[in-house]
């Protein structure tokens, strides 16, 4: 499963390099991965300081730290 997570977190930077902020949904059907597995990358990525969250559940928007 951590595999799993790496390589979407992984797919996630890539869509917010191409797209920038986006919000949790278009991040899901974006990469075509399944909701808990993007949250648990997104998680990943923001404890290590490659993202940032805002908003307020479920309108939540990802974009990357820069």
């Amino acid at each position: 499963m951590i595999t799993e997570i790496g390589i979407t977190a992984g797919d996630i930077w890539h869509y917010l390099d191409v797209h920038g902020k986006s919000s949790l949904k278009d991040i899901t059907r974006g990469i075509s991965k399944g909701h808990d597995t993007v949250l648990m990358s997104i998680g990943w990525l923001a404890r290590e300081g490659h993202v940032v969250v805002e908003g307020a559940s479920p309108n939540y928007e990802v974009y990357l730290r820069r």
